[in-house]
């Protein structure tokens, strides 16, 4: 992969498009470091340094690269484009119109493209009005970092917010269209590896506290352990289930059609990061909640058991979660009885399995088998970290489930375009 990364600057098109691809990626970095205006940066920094932002707007603030602690221009990240993208996903399914759309075509989904854009500029003017807020009453931070702003200078930050979060949807745009990758899928990736060296960082200045030796003992530890995770990552995101489909050959005219034998690809993890986006997006809710309402005994509850990620209560939770939503979303992603239907309608068939309604139950059987083993692989990854946190005593952990299932995916996938990319430039046939 290394090699094809090198190769593909050789070639001058490939060259511009990586080195376009850099350039959104450092505009992108750049906003993650200017704040807001109204906002006290020596007070914000001072308050970070000392608690942090955590609980509530943690989530938010991994996947924006460490924007939301500087309470700077790109403070939402992409995450309000992700709750859009999953809302028109499982729309399309209860609605009938947004789901013939996704069959039109090209026209369909810059229909549902612009649809996604309209919902991720409603929830970032809602999220930012939120954040600005939590700000305010010190939730967020656990002091209030704009203690001088006015009416006017809280709309002017909801506004930017709310700005920030558009352009980075039209820069995660711009790198699909002229880029390298999926543009959203890399500004992700961007954010999560930017704060891995800080996360090492801290956890050997914690650990060093102890014994001066056993702060890089720990390092080493996480990066060995990083490693094996990465192969085992690649290994199960890699694996697939073959299911063999034959077409009868047909008489049309003076030609012949089908008679070959293809597959149908089922991954063993058929529904990627989403089951654990769903299940922290949904552990974070009751946090915020409690924080809104005012309740003491319900923040006290919730901070206890579902804010403490080294807490066994946490832990079982999270993981229940994550393997109620892997079926949950295979069961949307992929719908058996609309595969068979397209099967019979051109003449294939599973072989020893009757077409139609069988060939659907057959489908069904087979991926609600694989996807036990697919959402255990995910819980295992997810909650690993949370596990380390509540035995080895320390208050962050670098590898969290997330982080590392998008960072091992979306290389994949990014590593995967470039070498297509190769193949079609240098490809030699019989021909030659």
């Amino acid at each position: 992969m290394l090699r094809a990364f090198v190769n593909a600057f050789k070639i001058p098109d490939l060259r511009r498009k990586l080195l376009f691809t850099l350039g959104i990626i450092a505009i992108y970095r750049l906003g993650g470091w200017i704040p807001v205006p109204g906002v006290e940066v020596d007070l914000l920094r001072d308050a970070v340094a000392g608690a942090g932002a955590g609980g509530i707007v943690g989530i938010i603030n991994l996947f924006a690269g460490g924007a939301l602690q500087q309470m700077a221009v790109f403070a939402l990240g992409i995450m309000p484009y992700i709750t859009a993208s999953i809302i028109m996903q499982l729309l399309a399914v209860v609605i009938p119109k947004l789901e013939a759309l996704q069959r039109e075509g090209e026209q369909g989904r810059k229909k549902i493209t612009q649809y996604t854009r309209y919902i991720t500029i409603g929830l970032a003017l809602l999220q930012s009005t939120t954040l600005v807020t939590l700000a305010r009453n010190g939730v967020a931070f656990g002091v209030d970092v704009m203690p001088q702003a006015g009416t006017g200078t809280i709309v002017l930050m909801v506004l930017t917010l709310t700005a920030g979060t558009g352009l980075i949807m039209w820069l995660g745009e711009l790198i699909t269209q002229r880029g390298v990758g999926n543009g959203m899928s890399l500004l992700i990736y961007v954010s999560i590896i930017s704060q891995f060296p800080s996360q090492l960082y801290a956890l050997q200045a914690e650990k060093q506290l102890e014994s001066p030796f056993q702060g890089w003992e720990w390092v080493a530890g996480v990066l060995l352990m990083g490693i094996f995770l990465t192969v085992a990552v690649v290994f199960m995101e890699m694996g697939q289930r073959r299911i063999p489909v034959q077409y009868a050959r047909r008489q049309v005219g003076r030609r012949s059609y089908g008679g070959q034998s293809t597959y149908i690809p089922l991954k063993v993890n058929q529904s990627g990061v989403i089951p654990v986006i769903f299940a922290s997006s949904l552990m974070y809710l009751p946090g915020l909640i409690a924080n809104i309402s005012g309740s003491e005994r319900m923040r006290v509850w919730t901070e206890t058991y579902l804010a403490d990620a080294s807490n066994w209560f946490y832990i079982l939770t999270f993981a229940a979660l994550t393997i109620f939503f892997a079926y949950f979303y295979t069961a949307i992603a992929f719908n058996p009885v609309e595969v068979a239907d397209n099967m019979k309608r051109y003449g294939g068939f599973i072989p020893g399995i009757r077409p139609g309604r069988q060939t659907a139950e057959y489908l069904d059987r087979v991926l609600t088998r694989i996807t036990l083993p697919g959402s255990l692989y995910l819980a295992v990854v997810a909650v690993l970290p949370f596990i380390l946190l509540a035995v080895g005593n320390v208050t962050a952990f670098p590898l969290g489930g997330v982080s590392l299932l998008i960072m091992v995916g979306v290389a994949l996938q990014t590593m995967q375009q470039i070498e297509s990319q190769l193949m079609q430039r240098n490809y030699e046939g019989f021909l030659r």
